[in-house]
């Protein structure tokens, strides 16, 4: 029969064993209890306290596995990676330990080990510009721009405070070297060779002495370039060296003019030299060889001379004589009918080259009949008696 019915089993099934005299207590109150004390027991049972009862700490097994637990999250914390820009720089209690390469590490978590990524692809900038004094004494402003770039991150972060700092590049390391290397250039050179002659190699020269310094200092820092953004005189006197610059370049361009015309005219001044020397050349073996030949012509007329003197020497006067009227145009004739000479106009006999031949026949019929067959004979008469003379003299040479 049902327990809660009359004359039934006064069993209860939440525990309560009291008699029917018990039953005014309230058995929703002693339930909760009851099942409040049993999980205190069971909770206790896991943390050591065995007995049930609220005291003592908890077990040995559930503070292994909270401690695993926090190893494990403390042992995550280790994972980093590295881009392939960067390198990874770890520090075992701050000293230097290793650089990684671009991928996945792990290294001891904080705070044994720390990790710093340094980016040593980015092209970093660094600029200034401020007045110098060069090596005339002069005051120039120069304004330069350097671009670097870190190639030892652990140099970088361990050998140098504050290689560079890019908010205020002023207190940086490599600012006050580019600074002092720049100057150190404009230093070596005169103020017309900054603004004029040398300013190409002005950036060059710099960039050498700033990557000199930097690597004595084991920086870990590279310069790619350096650029001279500004080289001019400085404001007050810029009017002055603006004067000075463009009366230099008046005399460039004055030299250039002389120049050309010098390349003009000294070609042309040499080829009148040079055919005048060969001109003198030409007149000199012209003489020495009519001087020889004239030397060679007197050896052989002296020969001649030795063997026949009256021969050679008549010969001689009557080649002269002929010489000398062959280059005369007026003859004098000995008339037998007086004591006057008859004087010829041959030259009016000839007439000019231009003439023609009737102009000429024309002349010649208009002298005296008489006088011409008086000049015909008489030429006549000179010539048999040169060739008998010429005849008479070789026979007596024999």
């Amino acid at each position: 029969m049902p327990w809660n019915e009359p004359g039934g089993n006064d069993k209860d099934p939440w525990g309560n064993k009291g008699k029917s005299g018990n039953s005014s207590k309230g058995s929703g109150g002693a339930d909760i209890e009851e099942i409040t004390r049993k999980m205190n027991e069971k909770l206790g049972g896991l943390f050591g306290n065995k007995s049930g009862k609220g005291g003592g700490g908890p077990s040995g097994s559930a503070m292994v596995l909270i401690g695993l637990a926090l190893l494990a999250a403390w042992m995550a914390t280790g994972f980093y990676t590295v881009d392939s820009a960067q390198r990874g720089v770890v520090f075992h209690f701050g000293a230097f330990k290793e650089t990684t390469r671009p991928g996945l590490h792990w290294h001891l978590p904080y705070p044994v080990e720390e990790v710093e990524l340094v980016d040593i692809d980015r092209i970093r900038t660094a600029d200034d510009r401020t007045h110098m004094l060069t090596k005339d004494e002069n005051i120039v402003d120069i304004g330069v721009a350097a671009q670097y770039k870190i190639k030892n991150p652990e140099d970088y972060l361990f050998n140098l405070y504050l290689p560079d700092y890019e908010p205020n590049q002023s207190i940086g390391t490599l600012f006050q070297v580019m600074r002092s290397s720049v100057r150190e250039v404009a230093g070596r050179n005169t103020m017309d060779e900054i603004l004029k002659e040398k300013r190409e190699s002005i950036a060059p020269d710099t960039q050498q002495l700033m990557q000199k310094v930097l690597d004595s200092y084991k920086s870990g820092l590279e310069v790619i370039k350096v650029n001279v953004t500004y080289a001019e005189a400085p404001q007050q006197v810029k009017d002055a060296f603006d004067d000075a610059n463009r009366a230099r370049e008046d005399k460039d361009r004055f030299k250039n003019h002389a120049e050309t015309y010098a390349k003009k005219v000294v070609p042309v001044a040499e080829g009148k030299a040079s055919r005048l020397l060969e001109a003198a050349a030409a007149y000199k073996s012209q003489v020495t060889s009519k001087a020889e030949g004239d030397a060679s012509r007197f050896s052989q007329i002296l020969s001649a001379y030795e063997k026949a003197p009256e021969v050679t020497r008549k010969r001689l006067y009557l080649e002269t004589m002929e010489n000398v009227y062959e280059n005369t145009n007026k003859v004098m004739v000995d008339t037998k009918s007086g004591n006057n000479l008859l004087y010829l106009p041959l030259n009016k006999l000839q007439g000019n080259s231009s003439n023609n031949s009737s102009g000429s026949q024309n002349s010649m019929d208009a002298l005296p009949s008489g006088a011409m067959e008086q000049v015909i004979q008489q030429r006549a008469q000179q010539k048999g008696s040169l060739r008998n003379s010429t005849r008479s003299s070789v026979r007596e040479g024999r």
